[in-house]
């Protein structure tokens, strides 16, 4: 399993010399398994680059959306596969109490929003409603889907091939109402889907300072990611969801400070756009 990292920006995209090293481009990840299958994670801004990479021959694309908010989705228009004639795209993601995943995609790829809709993409467009706990499976990876805490239905996903376990939940705030955080394990949002991850690229927006005045935001802390990680025993970490506020240079600072803690039991490689890890 190849993972690559197209967007790794929160709310937000931010491109300008403040933000180089570290990205300005909204979550997508790409995952390319051994035998080249391909699954999308998430379509922000990132994901117009990616889907320029893209050719019909690859016969397949499996996109998955954790929800909606628009810097997850705002790339949808640009992804280069749904304007390809014949290729198999398909999309999956959470719908709603009164909505299914087309209708609330529809919402935004239809004018006055978007000039073309959804409809009316040439590609042969599958669409798939995630509901809590599913699994299903793509080519060689078994996916798990789970909600999580983040305001709107949200999901975290994941994706094992082989023995190598991806968890990718970059919109999340398991310590919302946890004066004791974290938790036990059957009270912990998102432990099913990161438990002994390989690879977990998880939020991390806020700084410890930042936090408390973000409460109920849908997004954690550093240190509150750090403890999520421990507590699902995962083995390596892979911060994500920049603040559009932090440059490299206060990123720079924010992950020096975390690295410098001697008792952390996993790597911890913040998220840079271009970066890619092989499991």
């Amino acid at each position: 399993m190849k993972v690559t990292l197209w967007g790794t920006r929160g709310s937000l995209a931010t491109p300008g010399p403040e933000s180089i090293r570290y990205g300005g481009n909204t979550s997508c990840v790409e995952v390319r398994g051994e035998d080249d299958t391909l699954l999308v994670l998430d379509a922000g801004t990132g994901v117009r680059r990616l889907g320029d990479t893209i050719r019909p021959e690859i016969g397949r694309v499996d996109l998955l959306l954790t929800h909606l908010h628009m810097d997850h989705i705002q790339g949808l228009g640009f992804f280069e596969p749904l304007f390809m004639p014949g290729l198999s795209v398909h999309i999956w993601g959470p719908s709603s109490t009164t909505e299914g995943l087309r209708e609330r995609l529809q919402h935004y790829l239809s004018p006055p929003l978007f000039p073309v809709r959804l409809r009316d993409v040439p590609c042969k467009l599958t669409l798939h409603d995630v509901v809590q706990r599913e699994d299903f499976r793509v080519g060689p990876f078994q996916i798990k889907a789970d909600l999580v805490c983040h305001p709107g239905p949200t999901v975290g996903f994941r994706i094992r091939e082989n023995d190598r376990v991806l968890a990718y939940i970059p919109d999340h705030e398991p310590a919302l109402g946890m004066p004791d955080f974290p938790s036990e394990p059957a009270w912990l949002s998102g432990y099913e889907i990161a438990q002994g991850a390989d690879l977990l690229i998880h939020d991390a927006q806020f700084s410890e300072d930042e936090y408390p005045s973000h409460v109920g935001w849908g997004h954690s802390s550093i240190p509150q990611a750090l403890d999520f990680a421990r507590a699902t025993g995962v083995k390596a970490l892979v911060p994500f969801h920049h603040d559009p506020s932090h440059s490299d240079e206060i990123m720079d600072e924010l992950w020096e400070k975390a690295k410098a803690d001697p008792d952390l039991p996993f790597a911890l490689v913040p998220a840079r756009e271009g970066a890619t890890f092989e499991l």
